[in-house]
């Protein structure tokens, strides 16, 4: 019997039965690339997992915190904070409820949903970003927020999205929605340098964030989106728009009735502004710089204790704003006011119209020509070559060096006295007595009142032809309210660690005695004589006062220095271009400020003698 060749290759199924088909190539494909998608998703998200930080401590990293720089006034009230300003940490139940509400509402609105990822916010961040054509929503939940502002930097890359998420995943694994939702509240950052609902409760209202109503809360949640455009102090009108969104979504939510949203809007708010003490922080500013001089910097808060009367720094800047809103017509844009008590601890400062507007201090960063307030130091120097008050000189047509100085009205008054001569102001007799005593002999005299800046002596030097600033002038003046006594004007007096530890306590004076009694009770006599009858009488006050004007050529500066025995004040007005005013003279708007100032400022002190003034000064 024959065996039957066998055939080759595969056999073939017995008769009757179908042929089961295998995968085909694509579906083949396919679940290569799903295992080997998988694959690289592990190994991505391991490679930017291996350097995640720490998230076990996270209340430890929530307290971590750059450090601050306290400026506190002369009864500890706070002038100013530079650094991170965090306020107290508050509980998710110490808040009104409509605080995290407003929070919620725009920023996380299914917070309670979500694992810390909310997938629906990504796809409308999504569809809203190419229906912008650009970059216009984030879809990061407060959970990813958090993750991002207390262990990653701000860059925008991939491989901080991917940690982002990833921690914000683990943060919900580890932690509760209240937990994480407190934390967020009281690290977000608000703008105006304030971390924290607290601190931006305080920073814009001036409370606690447990009194916020319920508009407050809906600014304070409308500042998260763009703290700079949407600041109620600088931008009230974007503010109070951004803050009606905030309801509106608080309505959307659940979260508030319609009645209650159109309540809280005819509520309204009031803001802490310039109107409340914003422009101190020129003299905090200047109050700093001199801090850093005393100490050097080893880490840490610090606390600068200052002169400043939180009282006095008010009437200046009311002072200040009143009158430059008035000169406004004349073409007068900024002006700056200095006051010191008479041994120069400074006690206001107004550095401009706006803080907010120009932080440049035009009370002591500005050199400006003084114009005829320079004339103090060229009689000075007259009394010390034994010259008096009532001697008598010409005013008469003078040329030196081929200069011809004009008096202001363009005339000549004959004879006059030397008291008369200055409380008129008379150009002509101050350039006489300028070359009489000597222009070195004049400068020497200025440089011994604290007078720092670049000074020449030629003619126009007795005109107040070289630049000064505002407080060294006043410090000048101080001299001849103290009797002589030379003065360095100071604002520190105590510079502490976060502590508690001293690191610096002012101590000592000034440079003792730079002009001898009988010279400061001539000055006193001349001068009083301005303010009573001369060019600053619009400067005259209920008790002795004695003062200066000056005006530069062409209205482009305008003065009044002025002191009591208790109190010295400058005032400067001018344009930062220096283009000229419209006629404003120092007996003009400077003099008016000096006494808006100075009259309320000194309510309740008992006027004491100018040494060298008596009674009533008649022309």
């Amino acid at each position: 019997m024959t065996r039957k060749k066998q055939t080759k290759g595969r056999r073939r199924p017995p008769a009757g039965t179908r042929r089961r088909p295998g995968p085909g190539r694509a579906v083949r494909l396919g679940l290569a690339a799903a295992v080997w998608g998988v694959v690289a998703l592990a190994v991505l998200v391991a490679w930017y997992a291996y350097d995640l930080p720490d998230i076990a401590h996270l209340e430890e990293a929530a307290g971590k915190r750059g450090p601050t720089v306290t400026v506190q006034a002369a009864d500890g009230s706070v002038l100013a904070h530079y650094g991170d300003l965090y306020g107290i940490a508050v509980q998710l139940h110490e808040l009104p409820p409509h605080l995290p509400h407003a929070v919620l509402a725009v920023e996380d609105r299914r917070f309670y949903e979500h694992s810390g990822i909310d997938p629906r916010g990504v796809a409308r961040a999504l569809w809203d970003n190419i229906w912008a054509g650009g970059l216009r929503s984030g879809g990061s939940t407060i959970t990813q927020q958090l993750a991002k502002n207390l262990f990653l930097s701000p860059e925008r890359t991939l491989r901080r999205k991917v940690q982002e998420a990833l921690l914000a995943l683990w943060l919900e694994r580890r932690f509760g929605k209240d937990q994480i939702l407190t934390i967020y509240l009281n690290r977000v950052y608000f703008g105006q340098g304030a971390y924290g609902v607290d601190a931006a409760a305080r920073q814009y209202f001036g409370k606690s964030a447990q009194d916020v109503t319920v508009y407050e809360s809906a600014l304070l949640a409308g500042l998260l989106k763009a703290p700079s455009r949407y600041n109620p102090i600088s931008s009230p009108q974007l503010a109070d728009g951004r803050a009606r969104l905030v309801l509106e979504s608080m309505v959307e939510a659940g979260w508030l009735t319609a009645l209650q949203a159109d309540r809280a809007r005819a509520g309204g708010v009031v803001v802490r502004g310039e109107g409340s003490g914003a422009q101190s922080r020129y003299v905090a500013d200047w109050v700093l710089e001199r801090a850093r001089d005393y100490i050097g910097y080893e880490g840490g808060d610090l606390v600068v204790a200052t002169t400043i009367d939180p009282r006095l720094q008010l009437l200046a800047e009311q002072a200040v704003a009143r009158n430059l809103a008035a000169a406004q017509d004349r073409k007068a844009s900024q002006a700056a006011l200095v006051a010191m008590l008479p041994d120069g601890a400074v006690v206001a400062m107004v550095g401009g119209r706006s803080y907010a507007g120009s932080q440049f201090n035009r009370a002591t960063q500005a050199l400006r020509q003084p114009g005829s307030a320079f004339k103090l130091f060229v009689y000075l120097a007259a009394m010390e070559a034994g010259m008096r008050p009532g001697d008598m000189i010409e005013d008469r047509p003078v040329t030196v060096e081929g200069w011809t100085p004009r008096n202001a009205r363009r005339e000549h008054r004959g004879t006059v006295s030397l008291r008369e001569a200055l409380a008129r102001s008379l150009n002509s007799v101050a350039v006489i007595v300028s070359e009489g005593v000597g222009r070195g002999n004049v400068a020497a005299a200025a440089r011994r009142l604290g007078i720092t800046s670049e000074l020449r002596t030629d003619p126009a030097l007795a005109l107040g032809a070289y630049e000064v600033t505002l407080l060294e002038l006043t410090a000048a003046y101080a001299v001849m309210a103290n009797q002589g006594y030379g003065v360095w004007p100071y604002g520190v007096t105590e510079i502490r660690a976060g502590d508690g530890r001293v690191l610096y306590r002012r101590s000592g004076g000034g440079p003792g005695r730079v002009v001898e009694q009988p010279d400061v009770a001539a000055i006193n006599d001349m001068l009083a004589a301005a303010i009573t009858w001369g060019t600053g009488k619009q400067a005259k006050l209920r008790g002795p006062a004695a003062g200066k004007t000056g005006t530069s050529q062409d209205s482009r500066d305008a003065w009044f220095i002025g002191y009591t025995p208790d109190l010295v004040a400058g005032v400067w007005f001018g344009n930062d271009d220096n283009s000229p005013m419209d006629r404003i003279g120092g007996g003009a708007y400077p003099a008016l400020t000096w006494k808006a100032f100075m009259d309320p400022a000194l309510r309740g002190v008992q006027p004491t003698p100018l040494p060298g003034v008596s009674g009533a000064l008649t022309d």
